[in-house]
């Protein structure tokens, strides 16, 4: 099925954020590639690893690498994303190229450990920043969710699989230790993205079943200040007593990571034997989510 996404939106593209989120990505990744990647041999995941091992045993143009590997990524984007999303992304990328040709940073340090932990937070910090900023300088989890609707593996499965690849093929040519580091290197560099693509209060939604459910409404509400939904639903059912059930209200609030212990801790307090359970949220939108402070 082709993106309905007919006309490219300029205003969108060229947008002060969308440009900001995308310079600030680029000069990070520069930063990490050329400051503490390339002089010490380490690679990434993706992309941007494959252009690394590719330029370490073949010498080629690291930058050009990274652009010739991501054009049918981009292409995928292309069809199956939308046209703002492949301009922004073609945009990103051809920056990075030019910029790891005419940028001279010199390397930071030779340390492993701070290599792989900064040299990550580094590269992750830019490819989370370009794509709050719309696109993508790395094209593997376009092709891993293109190819999750063709061959039924999830892109988290996909990703793995191909990093693997990568990882092996760096302790076959550069040694095991390397490859280690560089493992490291790429989880610090995932972690660092989702940070920042999903951001720092990341969201749990917290759902009570308990029989004093009124009192649960309040103390959410009342106490913490925060929205609620309730479900109508049934408690019970328990093995041994199947057949006693009773009717009562299901409550669900989306609450913050620093929220969650003490809501949870109030809930118990009020009833020890309600059944709690927790989900995270990728993101929030509309209702009554976030409260202004009070001074």
């Amino acid at each position: 099925m082709k993106h309905s996404n007919k006309n490219i939106d300029w205003k969108s593209v060229f947008s002060i954020s969308s440009v900001l989120y995308t310079l600030s990505g680029v000069l990070f990744a520069v930063i990490a590639l050329k400051g503490f990647m390339l002089p010490n041999h380490f690679l990434d995941g993706g992309v941007t690893g494959i252009s690394i091992l590719l330029h370490e045993i073949f010498h080629l143009d690291v930058g050009l690498l990274i652009l010739i590997i991501n054009i049918p990524f981009l292409y995928i984007g292309y069809r199956k994303i939308g046209k703002n999303f492949a301009v922004q992304s073609a945009m990103a990328v051809a920056l990075l190229t030019i910029s790891m040709n005419l940028v001279n940073i010199p390397a930071v340090t030779h340390d492993k450990i701070l290599i792989a932990i900064f040299g990550g937070f580094l590269i992750g910090l830019g490819v989370g920043l370009v794509i709050k900023g719309g696109g993508v300088i790395d094209g593997l989890e376009v092709i891993a969710d293109y190819t999750n609707r063709k061959l039924g593996f999830s892109t988290s499965e996909i990703i793995l699989f191909i990093n693997t690849i990568l990882f092996l093929s760096a302790a076959f040519y550069f040694g095991p230790e390397a490859a280690m580091y560089s493992i490291l290197t790429y989880f610090t560099a995932t972690r660092t993205s989702d940070y920042v693509v999903d951001g720092f209060e990341e969201y749990t939604a917290l759902t009570i079943v308990s029989a004093k459910h009124d009192l649960i409404k309040s103390i959410i509400v009342n106490d913490f200040n925060k929205a609620i939904s309730v479900y109508k639903g049934e408690r019970g059912y328990l093995p041994g007593s199947f057949d006693v059930a009773h009717d009562c209200d299901i409550v669900m609030t989306i609450v913050t990571r620093l929220e969650l212990h003490r809501i949870k801790q109030a809930v118990h307090e009020a009833d020890p034997a309600a059944f709690i359970y927790v989900q995270s949220i990728k993101e929030v939108t509309g209702g009554v989510v976030k409260q202004k402070r009070k001074h």
